[in-house]
């Protein structure tokens, strides 16, 4: 069986609120949607970021629109003026996401 990715599932996209990155995961269906609010937990996300240090991470479920949205706090290195990270402002966060595998 091959492995199966959230990539598979949905499409994403994120972006900086100061130090903290916002995820916004949207499901290609409704059956993805719900495969997806049992696998994509804040646990999960959680430990996929854990070299970006999150403080905490919280999850917002949107199923009128079959997307969530995560915020994880403190994984900007202060942010896009402070910090000298590659990606200040969290672009790739939704990108990397896409290869969790599920």
């Amino acid at each position: 069986m091959s492995k199966k990715h959230l990539r598979d599932f949905a499409v994403a996209r994120s972006g900086d609120k100061g130090n903290h990155a916002n995820i916004g995961v949207i499901a290609h269906s409704l059956k993805d949607y719900e495969l997806l609010r049992q696998e994509l937990t804040v646990e999960r996300v959680a430990e996929y970021f854990v070299g970006l240090g999150p403080s905490r991470v919280e999850r917002f479920e949107l199923p009128k629109i079959h997307a969530f949205n995560f915020l994880l706090y403190d994984v900007l290195a202060g942010g896009a003026s402070r910090s000298l990270r590659f990606d200040t402002q969290g672009k790739l966060l939704g990108t990397a996401i896409l290869d969790l595998e599920l």
